[in-house]
């Protein structure tokens, strides 16, 4: 088909798209003055990222694709409806049930009825390069509208308020539930450990065995100075009754020798045995002098074998004393090494128990710790969203748009009565012109003869 032809199809067929083009101008017309009056109405929130990056090559995660579109379903979700609905009492409205009622019988719930008709009527677009989103809402009442626009924003608001406390909130509830058996843990321990201290009768395990070790040290001490005291007691016994044995005098004894009062008295022996020898001389042996001095030389040597004899059983019971003192020091020492061993191994106990004790504790306190920063954020009533605009009752209609519908229609009845136009010739061919008799017969024009020669 030429160009020519088409034209020539418009002109004849120029009723046909007339007529469509009225008719689907006035249907247009017709439905748009009938239609009411549709107001909306916006408000616009903004939503602030403050989270810092963690990750110098990452994002913030407000800033990923997946976080704005997160906030819109959250927006468009039916937890924010039913909020919205709970906020304005929607439904107890009776105009509201009456409508619930006629829509479903009185079947099911308002408030589900609700959600579905509010979220309808509801738009939400994010900006692209920016932090808005836009909140409409479109209604045949512009005051419904804008409170439907700012009754999503607050409820959006608060939504996202609890999405950021409720988690929180959960933490610190079960934190504190963790709180009262760690703390019963700490007291099992501690208690623990009270009871081992009592019962090994320790106080305070370092200055104890300080104490205890600097016993055993004074011991060992001593046990050394006994041997050397039983080493020379014995020694010198040893040497007198060598002596003894051997008939040597007990009088070289260095204990004898170094006696002031043996040496006196041997002094005064020796001179009473002059005296006596020396009266021997002079006087009979009957002579009272004479007897006098006999019984003064035998008491002097009586006293002086007594003396020594005192002096050589001190020698023999020095050793056994020095003896019997090693013996109970060394027993002593035994019993107070005894003694150290056993409160060293008790105190070895006592760093396990310490130490479960600080575990329990450390345990407590983190988890104190948790539960306070749980606590402190189920209380924060801040959130990073932010009504900037807040819906106003909107002046003009939103729809429905009667230029763009009556520019619509002019363009759609055009193409329309084109496209009738084309099937009715299409389902009725007329030879229009020299071209269309050519190409229904097949063969050549030879000529054409002008309206009005025969």
């Amino acid at each position: 088909m030429s160009f020519q032809q088409f034209l020539q199809i418009l002109r004849a067929r120029y009723r046909v798209i007339l007529i469509t083009l009225l008719v689907t101008v006035g249907t247009t017309a017709a439905v748009t003055y009938f239609l009411p009056n549709q107001y909306t109405a916006s408000a616009v929130m903004v939503v602030d990222f403050k989270e810092p990056v963690t990750d110098a090559a990452a994002l913030p995660i407000q800033l990923a694709p997946s976080y704005m579109a997160t906030q819109l379903d959250i927006l468009q979700s039916r937890k924010v409806a039913l909020k919205v609905i709970d906020n304005l009492k929607l439904a107890d409205v009776p105009a509201v049930k009456g409508q619930f009622i006629e829509a479903t019988d009185g079947q099911g719930s308002v408030r589900e009825w609700l959600v579905d008709v509010l979220l309808k009527k509801l738009t939400v677009e994010p900006s692209r390069e920016s932090r808005l989103m836009t909140i409409s809402y479109e209604s045949t009442d512009p005051r419904f509208s804008a409170a439907l626009a700012n009754a999503f924003a607050q409820a959006y608001i608060d939504t996202t308020l609890e999405l950021s406390v409720e988690p929180a909130r959960k933490s610190a509830d079960w934190f504190d539930n963790q709180l009262a058996d760690l703390r019963t843990r700490v007291e099992q321990a501690q208690r623990k450990l009270s009871i081992y201290q009592q019962s090994r009768n320790i106080t305070a395990a370092d200055e104890r065995l300080d104490v205890e070790t600097a016993r055993l040290a004074e011991l060992t001490s001593q046990l050394v100075a006994a041997q050397a005291q039983t080493y020379d007691a014995e020694g010198r016994q040893r040497q007198m009754e060598e002596m003894i044995a051997k008939g040597v005098s007990v009088e070289t004894l260095p204990e004898i020798l170094s006696n002031g009062f043996i040496q006196s008295l041997k002094a005064e022996l020796l001179r009473q045995e002059a005296k006596l020898a020396e009266l021997s001389e002079q006087l009979g042996a009957n002579h009272p002098q004479y007897q006098r001095t006999v019984a003064e030389v035998k008491s002097l040597r009586d006293k002086l074998n007594k003396e020594m004899t005192s002096i050589t059983s001190g020698l023999r019971n020095n050793a056994r004393l020095a003896r019997s003192r090693e013996d109970s020091v060394r027993a002593s020492l035994e019993a107070q090494r005894a003694r150290v061993l056993k409160f060293k191994q008790s105190r070895d106990e006592i760093p396990t128990l310490t130490r479960e004790v600080e575990s329990a504790q450390r345990a407590y306190d983190t988890a104190m710790e948790r539960y306070n920063q749980s606590s402190m954020q189920s209380r924060v009533n801040l959130t990073n969203v932010v009504l900037l605009n807040p819906a106003a009752e909107p002046v003009k209609p939103s729809s429905p748009k009667v230029v763009l519908n009556m520019a619509l229609s002019v363009f759609l009845g055009a193409m329309l009565g084109l496209g009738l136009a084309l099937l009715f010739e299409m389902l009725d061919r007329r030879v229009r012109a020299e071209q269309d008799l050519s190409e229904v017969m097949g063969l050549p024009v030879l000529g054409v003869l002008a309206k009005g020669t025969v």
